[in-house]
């Protein structure tokens, strides 16, 4: 059955096409952080492989969101990952300086370090991706809606990677934002899913959520430029 159109459609597609924009700076910063292990000409490489990979996944990740909303774990295993993430940043026991540093990219699970790169991007690009596929799916049933206003987001993210790369390589303390960001992205999912279970009563507002990564964010830049100031000094 083909869906009817409406100009109410439209409308729905200009909210999701701003809340993919809103969502798309912190993902794209925490995936140019990921790629920062590899040699420099192979970085943009993987960051296109692994936008391509986006379009696929969300694509089909969109076409299974009215099961996986009923499925609130996937909320909890993608937390669970980016946890992971942080963990093996602030828990190495590396010096703050060692912790910066891009570290070489490894294989990881029978892959080319590249390959393994990739595939980190895809993957977490995807568990940034889950509540706004939800939200998508609870604001319209229409794939083509949704696609539609899911798209640009991925667009954004490519057309902003370049400065994010140049600017975390020039104030490296940006990196430790970048996790804290992921940390922070990871504990919302875990209320979210308390939330829908009826074990917390409250639920963190968007706005709230957005602010706070615009603080941490704005933060980390304004420590990276007050350090370099100090050190040239």
């Amino acid at each position: 059955m083909i869906d009817v159109f409406h100009v109410s459609d439209l409308l729905t597609i200009a909210a999701l096409v701003a809340l993919e924009g809103l969502l798309s700076a912190d993902n794209a910063m925490v995936l140019a952080v990921l790629v920062l292990g590899l040699p420099k000409p192979q970085q943009r490489k993987a960051l296109r492989y692994g936008i391509f990979g986006a379009f696929a996944f969300r694509s089909i990740a969109t076409v299974l969101a009215a099961f996986l909303i009923r499925l609130g774990s996937v909320k909890l295993v993608g937390a669970a990952y980016l946890l992971y993430l942080v963990y093996r940043h602030f828990g190495g026991g590396d010096t703050a300086e060692e912790r910066r540093a891009a570290r070489p990219a490894e294989p990881w699970l029978g892959m080319t370090p590249f390959w393994a790169t990739v595939a980190k991007v895809e993957l977490t690009d995807l568990v940034f991706a889950i509540d706004s596929i939800l939200v998508a799916v609870a604001m319209s049933p229409k794939l083509w809606v949704i696609l539609s206003g899911g798209v640009p987001g991925i667009i954004t993210m490519r057309m902003v990677f370049g400065q994010l790369l140049s600017l975390i390589e020039r104030y490296p303390l940006l990196v430790d934002g970048a996790f804290v960001i992921i940390a922070w992205v990871s504990i919302r999912l875990v209320l979210e899913f308390l939330h829908a279970q009826g074990w917390v009563a409250f639920q963190v507002p968007e706005w709230i959520s957005l602010g706070l990564i615009v603080v941490i964010f704005g933060a980390s830049l304004g420590y990276a430029l007050l350090t370099e100031t100090g050190e040239a000094r």
